[in-house]
């Protein structure tokens, strides 16, 4: 892989400035939270059902809601990773706060090796457009799921991410150039009044891009789905459609969320 280290290091030092803007926005709801909400949405938790006795691990976190979430529902070990120094912090807060045994690592994704064999690995909602490469990135979810296991992903759908959302025409391409998309980021999409302006760098991946890799580390697609909605405002000019479900206005139905479960087999033989 290419040498990204300035590339996240700037992200980590965005994601480290969301984090106060994000515990007081709506979205994440903190007051709720604490009294025992869930940020779970329908969509993984329809697919997943129970978690009791799981070991889970919930890559880039951020502060830790889902992971906590897990907890609170019975799963046996969550961790919970993240590159920002400041969600971990408020992450760990947040759990002893709470009674919950949730586990917190600050790490690079690409920097965790082998944690451990777990039942799920988990990854959603605008977690891998940081992310340059994505066969380094199914390594590392392979190395962490037991024979058997389940790895979890939802996130926005490649398509979405072509267009520029405040006037709603293609911008972006499609496919990773390997280049980072670099803009300047104003305010967050939790909060679009928070104090923040900086630069940000991130990476488009087509859906091939996403399905190869975890095929490639012999990890069997058992579900794949794409909804016309999101589950979050986060997105300028977005209109609600219905009780938790968000939709860009183009006119015509376009798919918002790519969800897709991946097993590992009892046996797994890489790809070469």
């Amino acid at each position: 892989m290419k040498d990204y280290k300035k590339f996240f290091e700037a992200n980590k030092q965005l994601w480290d400035a969301r984090v106060q803007p994000h515990l007081g926005s709506k979205m994440y709801d903190m007051e709720g939270f604490r009294n025992g909400r869930s940020s779970l949405t329908e969509i993984e938790t329809n697919t997943l059902g129970s978690v009791v006795g799981k070991d889970i691990l919930h890559l880039q976190c951020h502060f830790g809601q889902d992971s906590l979430s897990f907890s609170r529902q019975g799963a046996a070990k969550v961790v919970g990773i993240d590159i920002s120094e400041k969600a971990i912090t408020t992450a760990k807060v947040l759990a002893n706060e709470l009674g919950l045994n949730t586990q917190f690592e600050c790490s690079n994704v690409y920097d965790i090796g082998k944690l451990g064999e777990f039942d799920i690995v988990f990854s959603t909602y605008g977690a891998i457009p940081w992310l340059p490469d994505l066969q380094q990135w199914a390594s590392i979810i392979n190395q962490n799921l037991k024979p058997g296991g389940l790895f979890y992903f939802c996130e926005f759908h490649p398509s979405l991410y072509v267009l520029d959302f405040d006037t709603k025409e293609m911008m972006y391409d499609y496919f990773n150039t390997e280049e980072p998309i670099t803009e300047i980021a104003e305010g967050t999409y939790a909060d679009a009044n928070a104090d923040i302006k900086m630069e940000e760098y991130s990476w488009n991946h087509g859906a091939s891009e996403i399905i190869t890799p975890l095929l490639n580390e012999g990890l069997q697609l058992i579900k794949f789905a794409e909804y016309d909605w999101s589950p979050y405002d986060c997105f300028p000019n977005m209109l609600n459609v219905g009780e938790g479900k968000y939709r860009i206005d183009l006119g015509i139905r376009f798919p918002h969320l790519l969800e897709m479960v991946f097993r590992k087999p009892q046996n797994t033989v890489r790809k070469a």
